[in-house]
């Protein structure tokens, strides 16, 4: 999972504008979302402990990412009883597809987020808005325009100046990231279907089921034993993971989705930080540049689609 496919997490209220929310709303909205940031840069700061030896013996990705799956399905579990779950009209089929392609995209998160700087990795992670508008024409037949195309390519050419392909600063891991956003592009796609006839907690709840499901058996082939403080880690990574998730809905439900969701780009500011404070590392001037522009792109299409959603609206 990805936490970034649950950008879209109900479809319905950006088709129908949301009534008006007082200010208390509003501050109560951008603060649930930042907390939610600070969390979700906690998962890839966990992950990157985990996988680069600074906890003990590096962990394999999919090892790190069993832990973020099943340890957050765990905690799910203790919730269960407060969450109110039906799953009458479930429609398992996409829920699988979308638990397949967000497992793999947080594992090549996770492998990334080990080898390269965080806010780099993330940074990258953001073109997944990209790839879902790319893959809405085959998968949703959804018609796109050239203002949404100059978008996507305002946010490659960031990805680009961050990959630097063809020279000596180039690393391999960078096009892991990159295939990260790709399938979380297509778990967005996904969630898209889903939120049409679902609730967002059960989507949350079959996913991380079915991640455990798939993470758990994967690292049975690679897993390594972990250390007790490696364990921690681990059920940290969960923790936080389902925190992010909580925090995110409860934003979503206190203010509109339109003025929201740009404050998920923090996760940036927060991933440097967390990166400088504890391993270091100063962002480049080449990788603010690239970040920059991916920022520039995605803002510029999320903009184009709260338009397109207004119009559609206006048009009953």
């Amino acid at each position: 999972m990805s936490f970034h496919g649950f950008r879209s997490t109900d479809e319905k209220s950006v088709v129908t504008p949301a009534p008006p929310a007082r200010s208390p709303q509003v501050l109560r909205g951008a603060l649930f979302m930042l907390a939610s940031c600070a969390f979700i840069a906690g998962t890839t700061l966990l992950a990157k402990a985990l996988g680069n030896g600074a906890s003990g013996p590096a962990l394999h990705p999919l090892q790190v990412s069993a832990g973020r799956f099943v340890f957050a399905f765990v905690a799910l579990c203790v919730a269960a009883p407060n969450l109110k779950l039906t799953f009458s009209g479930t429609k398992y089929p996409l829920h699988l597809v979308r638990s397949l392609f967000g497992w793999v995209g947080v594992s090549c998160m996770f492998a990334a987020a080990a080898r390269m700087p965080l806010a780099d990795a993330t940074a990258i992670s953001f073109l997944n808005p990209i790839f879902t508008m790319i893959l809405a024409i085959p998968l949703l037949g959804e018609r796109v325009g050239p203002v949404r195309w100059s978008a996507a390519a305002i946010s490659i050419v960031g990805a680009l100046i961050l990959i630097q392909p063809g020279t000596d600063a180039f690393q391999i891991v960078a096009l892991i990231a990159l295939a990260a956003a790709l399938f979380m592009g297509v778990e967005v796609t996904c969630i898209k279907r889903l939120t049409v006839t679902e609730p967002a907690i059960r989507i949350l709840f079959i996913n991380n089921a079915i991640g455990a499901c798939l993470a758990g058996t994967a690292a049975v082939f690679v897993w390594l034993p972990p250390t007790p403080m490696q364990w921690v880690l681990l059920a940290a990574l969960g923790l936080v993971m389902v925190l992010a998730q909580t925090f995110f809905i409860q934003s979503m439900k206190s203010a509109d989705a339109s003025f929201a969701v740009p404050f998920l780009y923090s996760t940036l500011v927060f991933a440097g930080l967390y990166d400088f404070v504890l391993f270091d590392v100063i962002p480049t001037g080449i990788s603010l540049l690239g970040a920059s522009i991916i920022i520039l792109g995605v803002v510029f299409l999320a903009l184009r689609e709260r338009h397109l959603a207004r119009r559609r609206a206006e048009q009953g």
